[in-house]
């Protein structure tokens, strides 16, 4: 989701960006320029001083700039920490023994992580995530337990065969989860 919002907006801040510098050096080059866009010829400037200087004596002016850049900025922090920071890992490098190396899809190895971990015993979901670097990813796995459950015996299950499977798959020397249980919601017995 976040990485379509990511590049509607970059293509739409892009479409706008060239369309005005095309038409600034258009007007630059000489073509004439329709009677509502912002500046006539190739002399004129963008802002006169009089348009820059209209506002500033008012009481409301300063702190609605200051409040649209405090916003602009934090709009831009923000999506550059949700760019710069990967949540998932795209590919883990597997060695084939022969020196090259194989690259095995993160999003493959996940799913089969997730099925191989919610078919064991008591398991009712299973969700992993791999993170990390693609020469030494880990795992975040988040298990739903049925009520009857011991947390103990499934965080067994998990490690010594799940995690074990995929490891030994995918040819890792290593693989550390960070393994979070919660209980699956169920209806209250009956006693009579």
């Amino acid at each position: 989701m976040l990485r379509t919002v990511n590049r509607v907006l970059l293509g739409l801040l892009g479409l706008v960006l060239l369309a005005v510098g095309g038409a600034v050096l258009a007007v630059g080059l000489g073509v004439r320029p329709p009677s509502w866009w912002i500046h006539d010829g190739p002399h004129d400037v963008l802002l006169s001083t009089a348009e820059r200087t209209k506002w500033r004596d008012e009481d409301w002016w300063w702190p609605t700039v200051i409040a649209v850049l405090a916003v602009l900025v934090l709009l831009a922090l923000w999506w550059l920490t949700s760019v710069l920071r990967r949540r998932r890992l795209a590919e883990v490098l597997v060695d084939t023994g022969d020196g090259a190396g194989a690259l095995l899809r993160g999003r493959a190895l996940q799913s089969v992580l997730a099925a191989d971990a919610g078919s064991l015993e008591g398991v009712a979901h299973a969700e992993v995530h791999l993170t990390g670097r693609r020469d030494a990813p880990e795992t975040r796995v988040r298990l739903r337990l049925e009520p009857h459950v011991d947390p103990g015996s499934a965080l067994n299950q998990l490690t010594n065969e799940s995690l074990a499977h995929a490891r030994d798959s995918a040819a890792l020397k290593r693989l550390p989860a960070d393994v979070t249980m919660k209980a699956a919601k169920h209806k209250a017995a009956r006693v009579s």
